[in-house]
């Protein structure tokens, strides 16, 4: 009998699978295919805990799904990547003080090209969501400021007192400094 748990084997399962649909992607090599593949790929890794792989597969999925022109897919890719990496800072802050802070940065880079291209989503609501999951990423890095701004934006898309795709000035100078820090 296996000593591995049933969540352990549908995980295992995952991975197999996403492999396999990865596989099959590469052969016509088509950005759409290779980003979803790659996608499940990295979301299997982050499952398993296994963070740098988690990020090398989603940076590769990014990368097709600019290919593939979809700005929703790159935003929700974007906001995929800040969280994983901001779960591997703090990873490796657990096991080593302040050795987190690349990845942080990593995180923060990838919400501020979320939190650019979110004006730019289909969906209005989803769009508030987007800046949400930012938002929360931004706090985990310690930049409480910017995510308070990013969930007044958030809430004013909600709230209908600021347009899909419109930019609130108030909150751009704030969010240039994302990308300085």
């Amino acid at each position: 009998m296996s000593s591995l748990s049933t969540t352990e084997l549908s995980l295992r399962d995952a991975m197999c699978l996403a492999s396999a649909q990865l596989d099959d992607a590469e052969t016509r090599a088509q950005p759409f295919e290779m980003a979803h593949a790659l996608t499940q790929v990295g979301r299997c890794y982050r499952a398993l805990q296994l963070l740098p792989s988690a990020e090398a597969s989603l940076l590769l999925a990014l990368r097709w799904c600019r290919l593939a022109g979809s700005v929703d897919a790159v935003v929700d890719l974007a906001c995929e990547l800040s969280e994983t990496t901001v779960a591997l800072a703090s990873e490796q802050d657990s096991q080593d003080a302040g050795s987190g802070h690349g990845a942080r940065d990593r995180a923060r880079d990838h919400a501020f090209e979320a939190s650019t291209l979110a004006c730019c989503v289909a969906d209005p609501a989803w769009e508030a969501r987007v800046l949400l999951r930012i938002s929360d990423v931004l706090d985990r890095c310690g930049d409480r400021e910017d995510a308070v701004q990013l969930q007044t934006r958030a809430l004013r898309l909600m709230s209908g007192s600021l347009p899909s795709g419109a930019a609130d000035p108030a909150l751009l100078p704030s969010l240039g400094r994302l990308a300085d820090s």
